[in-house]
């Protein structure tokens, strides 16, 4: 069973920093593109950030030069490096992942169960 677990979300106030991880445990054959996603209650989730098993980036235009996604692949971990936080960044946090495992060996997606990040003064 692949499992995503996700760690460091919590109240920060406008203009402070917070790193979210993600670690993918389970019967793991192989871990592709993975990302970072968010959603407000009542609207649709929407990517913030993805990168590649060699480190391609892609950034939301929204957080382009305040987030930094990285990756850790001997940990099966991604990072998503929050500065300049912002009110309107609050929402809760999603990981995922591309994963091939012993019987989907192309991979298909999971998600952790995502973390709440609240930015307020």
């Amino acid at each position: 069973q692949v499992q995503l677990v996700e760690s460091g979300g919590g109240l920060v106030q406008p203009g402070g920093s917070l790193r979210l991880s993600c670690a993918a445990s389970g019967s793991i054959f192989s871990i592709n593109a993975m990302g970072w996603y968010r959603q407000v209650l009542g609207k649709q989730r929407e990517l913030v950030a993805t990168i590649t098993t060699n480190g391609g980036t892609n950034y939301a235009e929204s957080v382009k030069g305040r987030f930094t996604i990285s990756r850790d692949n001997a940990k099966n971990t991604v990072y998503l490096q929050m500065g300049s936080l912002k009110p309107e960044d609050t929402a809760v946090y999603y990981c995922n992942a591309n994963i091939g495992t012993a019987t989907i060996l192309f991979g298909r997606d999971y998600w952790g169960q995502g973390t709440q990040v609240t930015v307020s003064s």
